[in-house]
């Protein structure tokens, strides 16, 4: 989680994953920036992880300023935005995309990230307290979700879709027309192996 500056806020509670493709902003946060929402361009592209088993529709895209400060310098770029209807804990989520444009390099170890800057080098970073107030608060929203009715749906849905227990999923079942050959013909085991007759003679 940064600090840095998207659009015309200064924004305390960005999070920097690198995980994905997209970089998502919320319509709240959007709000909060005094920008309405009939700037943003139509997209119809659902995107996913979010939600298991479910696609979130973005509300449109918006381009917005994105800076990074550090101490004496600074550097800005246009961002691409993904902006999402519902509710977070973070005000905005920065992708590979950010890292390609800002050419990031990331220490998760220290919660660093290191970038040029316009005469030296820009180091990013946040306190180890402020990561964990932010992992209590995204648990307590991830424990809201799961009390929700959405999710029970969706549990419901794996449930019904999900294999059965007692059913291992490497065992092997031969296709519905088939026939039994001996391996070999002169024991007296007589073992077998189940051949498909729908086969081709090849």
């Amino acid at each position: 989680m940064v600090d840095l500056i998207i659009g015309p806020k200064r924004l305390t509670k960005v999070l920097i994953d690198g995980g994905n493709n997209l970089n998502i902003i919320y319509a709240e946060t959007l709000n909060a920036m005094g920008i309405d929402l009939a700037c943003l361009r139509p997209t119809r592209a659902p995107f996913h992880g979010i939600m298991p088993r479910k696609q979130a529709m973005s509300l449109g895209q918006i381009d917005l300023p994105v800076t990074f400060r550090g101490p004496s310098n600074y550097w800005t770029e246009t961002l691409t935005f993904e902006v999402v209807g519902f509710p977070g804990t973070y005000h905005a989520i920065l992708e590979r995309p950010c890292y390609a444009k800002f050419m990031v390099v990331p220490n998760y170890t220290y919660l660093k990230l290191k970038m040029l800057g316009l005469g030296e080098v820009i180091t990013i970073g946040t306190s180890f307290q402020c990561a964990y107030e932010c992992e209590v608060e995204c648990y307590d929203h991830a424990a809201v979700i799961v009390a929700s009715g959405e999710l029970a749906a969706i549990k419901k849905e794996v449930v019904e879709e999900a294999p059965h227990p007692k059913k291992s999923t490497r065992s092997f079942e031969p296709a519905k027309d088939f026939k039994e050959v001996l391996i070999d013909p002169n024991s007296a085991k007589g073992k077998v192996v189940c051949i498909g007759i729908t086969l081709s003679s090849k």
